[in-house]
């Protein structure tokens, strides 16, 4: 589980792009405001699915929350999918960060704190599936509070056709303590200036190729980054460099590579952009897509290769999260066949 800290600073939100992925989508949306107790993981809503072995379906959950106190809760959305005798099916897809309190004006609407979660789930075997959307409030506060997720404003989407041919990626573990040193930073001290998710993180590298048919691609990536402000039980101690308050500053540029027959870059496509993370906020997801990309024919393949370049520009050491409990991805790309022009 993610640990939430005390304090009262408080941060903008980034935007989160539209979904990439064609074709016709089901929402389901929250109908009444639901309390979410503190340490405890609520089912905001569901919906069942039957699949045919291998098909793939991209959902994108949105958690908006209020909280009941002016102080700091940590908040965490997930999508689980269930197979018909009830045990998870891997993986699991989430975001979190920290609600700043119900006096937050930085928000797009003050109070309101909205994370949004991607997962691309394949049938492991034909059958119904249930996929959850879930959120859950943890905080080191003292006494009682909940955050309440927010009707109409919270939904689950889900395709309503396969995917073809889409791809999944996620970085590698990296517990919540990072008690192994597992996980990989970008900032000052012990830590890299910089690093590529789903590159040289420890990831393997995966090349992917588009459907013969595809006109188009799109593609997008979710990244999960924790400040390491000195005493977060968040990140290896040897990455604690300075006092909190400290802050961070990221570059961040999401890359979609079309190679050649020899494997070298063709056609590069990028979105970048710098990111700031306050240690109050001290959990966040940077949102980065890229749509109806062109598929080159003069680079002599339908090859691509998806990462995501982060460099340390100020502030804490970061740390950039991965899998835990060897199911829950906090960091994941996906890439997704366009065969009509959007």
């Amino acid at each position: 589980m993610l640990i939430a800290v005390l304090a009262l600073t408080l941060v903008p939100l980034w935007s989160a792009p539209a979904a990439a992925g064609p074709g016709s989508v089901t929402r389901t949306t929250l109908t009444t405001d639901t309390d979410i107790p503190r340490g405890v993981t609520v089912d905001l809503l569901r919906r069942t699915m039957t699949l045919a072995a291998g098909e793939k379906r991209h959902l994108r959950g949105r958690l908006e929350a209020t909280s009941s106190t002016t102080g700091i809760v940590g908040m965490t959305q997930r999508i689980r999918c269930l197979n018909a005798s009830g045990s998870t099916v891997p993986v699991v897809a989430a975001s979190a960060r920290n609600h700043e309190g119900n006096d937050t004006t930085t928000y797009a609407k003050p109070g309101h704190l909205p994370l949004y979660a991607d997962l691309l789930f394949t049938a492991p075997a034909a059958g119904d599936y249930t996929c959850v959307l879930q959120g859950t409030a943890y905080s080191t506060l003292p006494g009682t509070y909940h955050l309440t997720a927010v009707a109409d404003n919270t939904w689950l989407e889900t395709d309503d056709a396969d995917q073809l041919g889409a791809h999944w990626w996620q970085n590698g573990a990296c517990e919540s303590a990072d008690a192994a040193g597992g996980c990989t930073y970008v900032g000052d001290g012990a830590a890299a200036r910089e690093a590529w998710v789903f590159h040289d993180d420890g990831t393997p590298v995966h090349t992917w190729q588009a459907h013969p048919d595809a006109v188009t691609v799109s593609a997008q990536a979710n990244v999960e980054l924790t400040t390491c402000y000195r005493g977060t039980a968040s990140c290896a101690s040897t990455m604690h460099v300075y006092p909190r308050g400290r802050n961070a500053v990221v570059h961040t540029r999401f890359e979609l590579v079309q190679l050649d027959s020899a494997a070298r870059a063709c056609r590069t496509h990028t979105f970048a952009a710098d990111r700031t993370i306050t240690d109050d906020a001290h959990h966040a997801v940077t949102y980065s897509s890229l749509s109806d990309i062109p598929i080159d024919p003069a680079c002599g393949t339908r090859t691509f290769l998806l990462r995501v370049y982060l460099k340390h520009v100020s502030g804490q050491t970061v740390k950039i999260d991965g899998v835990q409990s060897g199911v829950t991805s906090l960091t994941n790309g996906i890439a997704f066949n366009n065969f009509r022009r959007r």
